[in-house]
């Protein structure tokens, strides 16, 4: 059963708005649906929009933050638990350890490697969790083209197209979780070397 969901997401307080309108209706869906969240822990950016709607409709929301972004960034004072890991790396073990689903909206280099290693990680067996992909505005069109490639070209076998669902909405992406079956899609070793 899914209680907490992890969101990666971009802390820039530059982005269009229908980045922003995406995150905040996230968060208040999450709300309304009774997930609580795990996030980065930053008062910046889509982060933040879809944190505050969280906090806002009476759901609990953790912050985890390494020590070297709390030391660059603005950290929410509004979460009800906030973690410092040492680096990175603790920070993401953590994240995955507290939650039971993974959403990723538009953000950048941490949001992309952020959502590799949780696919990687479901597609070797060491969770079932859901991970879902929000492509507001069209956003990561290009990194699933990039997808594609990586299966037609057999980097990657095309089962593991499996491991994530892409939502155009915050609705469809809410949806899925609340639909969401685990089953295990852990790639076997015969399927990672099969032509």
């Amino acid at each position: 059963m899914i209680k907490n969901i992890c969101v990666f997401a971009s802390s820039c307080n530059f982005l269009d708005e229908i980045y922003r309108i995406d995150a905040k209706k996230l968060g208040f869906l999450m709300a309304k649906e009774g997930y609580n969240l795990i996030y980065g822990g930053s008062s910046l950016g889509l982060m933040w929009m879809c944190a505050k709607e969280v906090k806002e409709n009476g759901r609990k929301i953790t912050g985890i933050m390494p020590e070297k972004l709390k030391e660059m960034a603005e950290n929410s004072d509004s979460c009800d638990e906030f973690y410092v890991t040492k680096g990175m790396r603790e920070r993401k073990g953590l994240m995955d350890e507290m939650s039971d689903a993974i959403i990723a909206l538009p953000g950048g280099f941490g949001t992309l490697e952020e959502l590799s290693e949780m696919i990687v990680q479901k597609q070797l067996g060491y969770n079932q969790k859901a991970i879902v992909i929000l492509n507001t505005n069209s956003f990561y069109n290009h990194l699933l083209k990039f997808f594609d490639e990586i299966f037609e070209q057999k980097f990657a076998n095309k089962k593991a197209r499996n491991l994530y669902y892409v939502a155009d909405n915050a609705d469809d992406a809410i949806e899925y979780l609340k639909n969401y079956k685990p089953q295990n899609l852990a790639i076997t070793k015969e399927e990672i070397y099969s032509r």
